[in-house]
Order: structure tokens, then C-alpha cells, then sequence
């Protein structure tokens, strides 16, 4: 009889949480299957089996689990049932919804299924799915949710298969990960003194060059050109211009770091995540949109390792994709600053005495006041700025013109 313990995922982390049993009680197992998902609070990773066997389970989803703990047990000696032969595997194209590359991730439902008679009725009528409340199997609609939809013009329940005018309250475990976001957010504001300083970046040649180089940018690297290179990249000149943005605090002593590693802030079905690229200042913008597919698709399928998440020395979170104008983002602790990017949006703007629509997004700086003076985060922002309106100044820093001269 083999024992599966509870792995050690991190030397800070006694316990995790079972996600869910991917093989069941009493099911034959092969060696190295993925028996079981386990969530730490930093990230999820799968157990494998051991050795072939019989599988006893001794925990139940949701349960809180501690580091060594016996998760299950293999018999070994259990004779493989006949029809239990390994599942050749078959290449089968999937079509799926292709991850942005250019901000946060979520998770994207699929898309409303629906009975036959449900499907006439709402053809017939004309009905917008959305005012429906799917109640069938994997967020079916059934020809009673279509009649209540009719029923009710304008009244949808907020849960599937819930009653109007319910009274209903549920009650749901914290996962760890939710904990540790929590936990790490109060941390952040009552240890950091928190300012935010704004200002507004003109997006135009950023979005003439996307339109004029992705389909060339695409086929030479297979990844599409998104905001976040010219962003990250921006952020890397800038961090190394102003030092004390990209530092953290360590008792009485400041930690600088001669490189850019950026966080950044992913939003999955269990909570925001932040995983981080590395030496972003010696990445192409090529190499950075690869990473950031990399990192989504991880974290979308909560493959994240623990190395994909620590080590950041600042934070970019775009609250844009949701549609938000402008906000004052949190602090990743220990980190000492983060940049919010935001929806663009077109405003008429002064240029030249005259009134011209331009495609202009806000930009929010949080920093830790303590070791981030106002003149260097106006500066840094400015610099941001500048860098992102004149992107051919990506390439050395510097216009060319003026390097020509060296002036």
C-alpha cells in the first residue's frame, strides 16, 4: 500500500486546499496520472500517482490540508481490470476562445446551450438569452426558464435556478488563495504610506503603429502586438531612470535592483494573481508579448508555479479590459510602487488652440510615500508618458535627433 502525502510546496506554506479529486475512490490509476489539484496560497499544482493501482481517496473537496498529510493510497498489488487499458491518445482540435495579450485574463463562459423547444420559443419571440436564467445541465435553457423569462418581463433571478423574491442566503468556504489576497491587500494598506499620483498618456501612435505593423508583427513571431510590450517596456526605461520605484523597503535598509522583474496582475476564476517577467529591461517586445501569453494561459489553466509568482520588483494592472476609467491601485507588497493602466477612451483634448478628439487613457501610480519621494513618481510617470506618446523613444531612450546631436 503506497501512501500520496501532501507535497511541500514552499517554505512558508503549511497547508493547502484539496480543489478537487480528477480520479475517483475505488478507479484504477496508472503511474503519473494526475490523481488530484491541490491549491497553495500562492498558487495550484497537481499530485500524481505514485505507482499503479487501486485508489483510495481520504479527503473530500474543499478540505484544508496540511503540509505531509496523507492525501490517499495506492494498492499496488491490485490487479488491473481488463478494461481499464490505457485511452490511446487522439489529436482532436479544439476550438477556443484565444487569450488577450494585451491586459488582465478572465475566464470566458461558454455560450448558452438550449433545448429544442427552448430554442423555438426563443426564435420565435425574439428573446435576448440574457434575460434568461439557464436552470438545465451545464447552464442549459429549458422551456420552463424560456416561459419565466415571458412570465416575467424584465424579472430574472440572480442565481440559475433561483426564485424570484428569494430570500435565500449562501455560505462558501474562503479558498486560500482568496485568504492570502485578503490578507496581503490590509497588510499593504496599513504597513505602506500609500499615495497615487495620475496623469493621462495620448494612445495615438501607440494604436497607429499596432494597426500598421501587427499583421506583420504576427507572422513574424506568432504572438499579436498588444499594449502591454509598449507598456512593460516604457516601465523598465523608466525604472531604471528613477531606482527608489523600482526598491523595496527591508527593515532600515533600502534593496535596489539593477534589474526589471514586472508583476503582472492577472484576474482568474479564483482571485487576481501576479505573476511576474523577468529582466523585462533585456526583452524584446517580441519576447515580452510571448511571455505574457505564457502567463495567461497559466494562470487561466492555474498552472502557476510558486517561481511564477515571487521576485517582482513592480506591479502593472490594467483595469481597462473591465471597462474601468480610472482607479488608485493597491501596492504588491514589498514592492514600493504599481502602475494602473485604464480604458481608452476618446475626449476632446486642446492641441494647438484648437479642440481635437483624441484616443487618451488615465494612468495611476500608487507608491509607498516612505521611500518614494512626489518628485520622483510625478517623474517617473512623466517619463512613462513620454515613452508611450513617442514610442520610437523605446528603442534607446533617447530621440534620435538628440542622440544624433548628442544633446
Amino acid at each position: 500500500m503506497i501512501e500520496i502525502k501532501v507535497p511541500t510546496v514552499g517554505e512558508s506554506i503549511n497547508e493547502v486546499t484539496l480543489l478537487k479529486w480528477t480520479k475517483k475512490d475505488g478507479e484504477y490509476v496508472h503511474r503519473d496520472e494526475v490523481i488530484a489539484e491541490l491549491e497553495s496560497e500562492k498558487a495550484t499544482f497537481e499530485v500524481n500517482a505514485e505507482k499503479a493501482g487501486i485508489l483510495t481517496t481520504l479527503g473530500k473537496e474543499g478540505d484544508t490540508l496540511n503540509i505531509g498529510d496523507i492525501l490517499a493510497t495506492i494498492d499496488e498489488t491490485a490487479i488491473k481490470p481488463e478494461s481499464d487499458a490505457p485511452a490511446a491518445v487522439v489529436a482532436t482540435p479544439v476550438l477556443a476562445k484565444p487569450i488577450s495579450n494585451e491586459a488582465a485574463v478572465t475566464a470566458v463562459p461558454n455560450e448558452l446551450k438550449a433545448s429544442p423547444v427552448a430554442s423555438a420559443i426563443i426564435a420565435d419571440k425574439k428573446l435576448d438569452t440574457k434575460a434568461i436564467t439557464p436552470s438545465g445541465i451545464g447552464g442549459k435553457i429549458m422551456k420552463q426558464d424560456v416561459l419565466e423569462a415571458l412570465a416575467n418581463p424584465g424579472k430574472k433571478p440572480l442565481v440559475a435556478g433561483g426564485e424570484l423574491f428569494s430570500r435565500n442566503v449562501r455560505q462558501e468556504k474562503m479558498s486560500a488563495l482568496r485568504k492570502t489576497i485578503s490578507r496581503r491587500l490590509v497588510e499593504s494598506k496599513n504597513t505602506t504610506a500609500m499615495l497615487t499620483t495620475f496623469n493621462e498618456v495620448d494612445m495615438t501612435r501607440i494604436m497607429e503603429i499596432r494597426k500598421a505593423y501587427k499583421d506583420k508583427f504576427k507572422e513574424s513571431h506568432g504572438v499579436n502586438l498588444g499594449f502591454m510590450s509598449f507598456f512593460a517596456k516604457a516601465c523598465a526605461i523608466a525604472l531604471g531612470e528613477w531606482p527608489t520605484v523600482n526598491a523595496y523597503i527591508d527593515g532600515d535598509q533600502i534593496l535596489y535592483h539593477d534589474y526589471a522583474d514586472i508583476s503582472i496582475a492577472v484576474s482568474t476564476p479564483r482571485g487576481l494573481t501576479v505573476p511576474v517577467m523577468r529582466n523585462v529591461e533585456s526583452l524584446s517586445m517580441a519576447e515580452i508579448e510571448k511571455k505574457v501569453i505564457e502567463l495567461a494561459g497559466k494562470a487561466r489553466d492555474s498552472k502557476l508555479t510558486a517561481d511564477d509568482l515571487q521576485g517582482g520588483t513592480f506591479t502593472i494592472t490594467n483595469g481597462g479590459v473591465f471597462g474601468s476609467l480610472m482607479s488608485t491601485p493597491i501596492i504588491n507588497i514589498p514592492q514600493s510602487a504599481i502602475l494602473g493602466m485604464h480604458k481608452i477612451q476618446e475626449r476632446p483634448m486642446a492641441v494647438n488652440g484648437q479642440v481635437v478628439i483624441k484616443p487618451m487613457m488615465y494612468l495611476a501610480l500608487s507608491y509607498d510615500h516612505r521611500i518614494i519621494d512626489g518628485k520622483e513618481s510625478v517623474s517617473f510617470l512623466v517619463r512613462v508618458k513620454d515613452l508611450l506618446e513617442n514610442p520610437e523613444l523605446l528603442l534607446m531612450g533617447k530621440d534620435p535627433v538628440k542622440a544624433l546631436l548628442e544633446l
